[in-house]
């Protein structure tokens, strides 16, 4: 058998159970070949547990090792491994955790995997430069009613029905996190990379319907009409000068 034919099996041995490969291997001297290539399964399923544990560091630590390593089994049975680089082995867990049972029943769960999914996108994802406010004060105050704004390129947001934001803090400083909670509204969080750091908050309701007009596209002058739509026309142009301020110190707005 040529070697290539042989590490094409041994593959399928580990990663696909096939016991195939039996035929062409002796037993060792003091352990038959089944156990031996058991060792080999077991390991690579073990450096598997480890992958999804250095990508999901506060949801290892909420649930404790024992119901993390379960988990993670799980995880891999469902969705064996079907890219070379381990990076992107862990992407579908929140989703895994939203549909399957136990899991399922404990929201807090698949918002914690999407919350530290989402921030290790930001970390790796591409850059921009970003606008600063003396960018903005430099420019003519007549052609600000017609600017329009894009984010960076690693800011996103997504619906979250439990406080995992707070239980992500309590669980980074290494405190006990307070009891998960569902809310009958989801909040929505904001993700992206501040120079060299992912960061994450929650938008209220208001600031959510800004942050995605803005990834639309929308004119300055466009989104002061909708604040006046959404609540106090008055003051409308004041609120989104207050959210345009608190992006551009937050390094969420890149030149167009």
């Amino acid at each position: 058998m040529k070697l290539k034919d042989f590490q094409d099996r041994f593959q399928r041995a580990i990663i696909a159970g096939d016991d195939a490969i039996l035929k062409d291997i002796p037993d060792g001297p003091h352990e038959t070949k089944a156990n031996l290539l058991g060792i080999y399964r077991d390991a690579y399923v073990l450096r598997l547990i480890d992958v999804i544990a250095a990508d999901h560091e506060r949801l290892h630590a909420y649930l404790g090792d024992d119901n993390f390593r379960a988990m993670a089994r799980a995880y891999i049975a469902r969705h064996p491994s079907r890219h070379p680089n381990a990076r992107w082995f862990a992407q579908r867990l929140p989703e895994f955790l939203r549909e399957q049972e136990p899991y399922s029943t404990q929201p807090v769960l698949s918002d914690l995997a999407t919350l530290e999914r989402a921030l290790n996108d930001a970390f790796d994802g591409a850059d921009a430069p970003v606008v600063s406010m003396t960018d903005l004060a430099a420019l003519p105050p007549e052609i600000w009613g017609g600017i329009s704004f894009v984010r960076h390129p690693t800011a996103i947001s997504f619906a979250v029905s439990t406080n995992v934001g707070a239980i992500w803090m309590a669980l980074k400083a290494g405190k006990e996190p307070p009891a998960a909670r569902v809310s009958k509204t989801p909040a929505r969080i904001l993700v992206w990379r501040h120079e060299t750091t992912p960061m994450f908050r929650e938008m209220s309701a208001e600031e959510t319907m800004m942050c995605e007009e803005v990834g639309k596209g929308a004119r300055f002058a466009d989104l002061c009409t909708m604040l006046a739509v959404y609540d106090d026309p008055g003051s409308a142009p004041a609120r989104a000068a207050s959210f345009l301020r608190e992006w551009l110190d937050a390094g969420l707005l890149t030149r167009s």
